[in-house]
């Protein structure tokens, strides 16, 4: 083998060079399109089951104001009702110190009072018996709404963490950061689907850390209304 040859193999090996370094570039441009891709299909899923829970989550917060309203509402009626109530009876009771003192004739007059007196102290306290049934009813509905408005916010939070780091892994190209995400999204998407299949699931400790623990409290009659349970 002379120079000449030795020549036109070193320059045959320099011109392959080159050749395989496209060939690199161009596999890794196609993954990183592939990914790329991947990650803008998963972020138009997240979005979509997104705007699905928001329409259900809206509804579901007019269906807590409404409730909300209800229970204000009676309560304020059932205080009418024990004013009443209560005015009745001392009503009565004053008629009926008055009426120990009066002659048979004019005590047959108070008893007429006071009976009707006693009657409307009877019904209010019967009315206002069934208003605050009604209105513990509307504050155990608020409480389980409550419940899937929770759910919502979590699925929506743990989703727009999962875009996070969906938009990292197509700045940095990095997979691992693709599975990454897809943790938070598996707890986005079993919230979301509790919400709309109205499960009665809630991380207390989870939702405790992100809200107002008073908040999540069971309903207390007592705590709510003292002056009118100590009656």
């Amino acid at each position: 083998m002379g120079l000449s040859d030795i020549a036109e193999i070193i320059e045959d090996n320099n011109e392959d060079e080159p050749h395989e370094s496209e060939l690199q570039k161009e596999q890794k441009s196609n993954n990183k399109n592939q990914l790329n891709n991947y990650v803008a299909i998963t972020v138009v899923l997240f979005v979509t089951f997104m705007g699905i829970c928001t329409v259900k989550s809206g509804n579901i917060v007019q269906a807590m104001q409404k409730a909300q309203a209800d229970r204000i509402d009676t309560w304020a009626f059932y205080q009418a009702r024990n004013i009443r109530g209560e005015i009745a009876q001392s009503t009565s009771a004053q008629l009926k110190l008055q009426a120990q003192n009066q002659p048979p004739r004019v005590r047959a007059e108070y008893d007429k009072e006071i009976a009707k007196y006693e009657a409307i102290a009877l019904k209010q306290n019967t009315e206002k018996e069934k208003l605050q049934q009604q209105a513990q009813e509307a504050e155990k509905l608020y409480e389980q709404l409550n419940v899937h408005d929770d759910q919502f916010d979590l699925s929506e939070a743990a989703f727009a963490l999962a875009i996070a780091l969906l938009a990292m892994t197509s700045l940095t190209q990095k997979g691992w950061l693709y599975g990454a995400a897809m943790v938070p999204a598996a707890f986005g998407l079993f919230m979301g689907v509790a919400g709309l299949l109205n499960l009665d699931y809630r991380p207390e400790s989870l939702t405790k850390l992100l809200s107002d623990s008073e908040v999540h409290k069971s309903y207390q009659p007592t705590a709510t209304l003292p002056y009118f349970q100590s009656k």
